[in-house]
């Protein structure tokens, strides 16, 4: 394939790029987007070996290997993954991401003829990189390991294979500032010289920095770090597609960064804080559905499914808030059931999403699609918030810090002054909760103790399988 051939094939991946992420903006037209993305990689995946050829057959019995394996695995993941673990699964793709760029970058250092990019030396006719090429390079290797070290760190916790709480330790801040400066250094030696030793010199202490930055970001802003890992693993990509002239990564890094820069904003202004905030000084703690006594001894008004039901059947409208306890209960399908109970009884039924619950980014938007729930139901914050105060229910299914009034009335709480849901101004509200304990802010609701409040202790689906049994 002839270089100018390749050009337009890579803008013409570049463009189908840009259709799937505009149609991975609303519900209704995600699975056109997905189908635009993975036909833009094929034509930049073809256009790539078509471009460079096969060198012989073990190259292309290596490519076809990883290609099968590569391809196997991901359709096998995707296919038994729940959707309350698609969060850890989309930071151990970040992660693979930023291991690629790394792998890339040692590639082109070691055989930059193979890539066809550097000079041609004059004297000892060796191949050498660019200074260029070394600066691209070194930002694409240092954003690359921290992408892929913060990213492990975060699926771990995700996981629940550590702690969700942040661990913060004396001068953490200070250190990192140290070990930045040294990381700058490092990688001007390394542009510099081009020493081999100064790239995994980069290399490791950008993979310690990633560690040191995640760790001490709690869970309640764990949104707000996939989609700025998001943004991390498109920067590396760009950079490492300016070292190779490659037209392809340099447009898909661009989109995948600035999108994930842009989504890490709306996420930060949807929890009123600012992204150095989050990255400086994360909170949170782990999910206190264990406990059972609140943070204070006000007694709390209980009710049962069938309380639930009588109330809502009788009710002319009722908003539903969807949070992270209905994505572990699985509870979306037995909660679009209990909409349909409600709507056959003439009750109005709408969705109130929150831009940070659940664990990533459209994280409710994702299991409503999942139980087929109509996408003119659901709203997001600002278009809804006006809505409670005309509305006979607010039924609060595992939402707890979006819903939580001490972030408008309290000054002293962790989050105060964020946006969160007007459910109290309902005229009463459902809680399903399995206890009293803290949410993911590590903070009391102090809405459990308010007068128009029933609380339904019990596991998510379970209660609203009692609901619906009960209309």
């Amino acid at each position: 394939m002839s270089p100018n051939l390749a050009t337009l094939c890579y803008l013409v991946s570049g463009a189908l790029f840009i259709l799937a992420l505009r149609g991975l903006s609303s519900p209704e037209s995600a699975r056109r987007g997905n189908v635009f993305g993975m036909a833009g990689m094929a034509v930049a995946v073809a256009t790539t070996l078509l471009l460079t050829g096969i060198a012989d057959g073990f190259t292309a019995v290596l490519l076809a290997v990883g290609a099968v394996a590569g391809g196997a695995f991901g359709a096998v993941v995707a296919r038994r993954i729940p959707m309350t673990a698609m969060p850890q699964l989309v930071a151990a793709f970040h992660s693979l991401v930023g291991l690629a760029a790394v792998l890339v970058a040692a590639a082109a250092l070691y055989s930059p003829q193979a890539f066809g990019i550097g000079a041609v030396d004059a004297a000892s006719g060796a191949v050498a990189l660019r200074t260029s090429s070394l600066v691209e390079m070194s930002l694409g290797v240092a954003i690359g390991a921290v992408t892929f070290s913060g990213s492990v760190v975060a699926f771990t916790k995700l996981q629940g294979l550590v702690s969700g709480a942040p661990l913060v330790f004396p001068m953490q801040h200070a250190l990192n500032a140290a070990l930045g400066a040294v990381l700058a250094a490092l990688m001007a030696w390394f542009i510099l010289t081009a020493e081999p030793a100064a790239f995994w010199m980069v290399t490791a202490l950008a993979l310690a920095l990633g560690v040191l930055l995640i760790v001490p970001i709690g869970g309640a802003d764990m949104p707000v770090v996939i989609s700025m890992l998001n943004s991390y693993s498109g920067w590396a990509a760009a950079g490492i597609g300016f070292t190779l002239e490659n037209i392809a990564l340099i447009i898909t890094g661009a989109l995948v960064g600035a999108s994930g820069a842009i989504l890490s904003y709306i996420m930060c202004r949807g929890m009123n804080r600012s992204f150095f905030n989050v990255i400086l000084g994360g909170f949170g703690a782990d999910d206190g559905g264990g406990e059972t006594k609140s943070a204070d001894a006000r007694p709390v008004k209980q009710g049962s499914a069938e309380d639930a039901a009588f109330l809502m059947k009788n009710a002319a409208s009722v908003i539903i808030v969807p949070g992270y306890g209905m994505a572990v209960a699985q509870a979306q399908h037995a909660l679009a059931e209990m909409a349909q109970a409600l709507k056959k009884n003439g009750v109005n039924v709408s969705y109130a999403i929150h831009p940070v619950a659940g664990r990533m980014p459209g994280h409710m938007n994702v299991l409503l699609a999942e139980a087929d729930v109509p996408y003119d139901e659901v709203f997001e914050l600002e278009d809804i918030n006006s809505r409670f105060a005309q509305s006979d229910i607010a039924f609060v299914i595992g939402a707890n810090d979006v819903t939580n009034p001490a972030a408008k009335s309290d000054p002293a709480s962790p989050i105060y002054g964020m946006p969160v849901l007007d459910v109290e101004k309902a005229g009463s509200v459902l809680f399903v909760k399995r206890s009293l304990g803290a949410g993911y802010a590590g903070i009391a609701n102090e809405l459990f103790h308010r007068e128009n409040t029933m609380m339904l202790f019990s596991d998510a689906k379970k209660m609203v399988e009692g609901i619906v049994k009960a209309l």
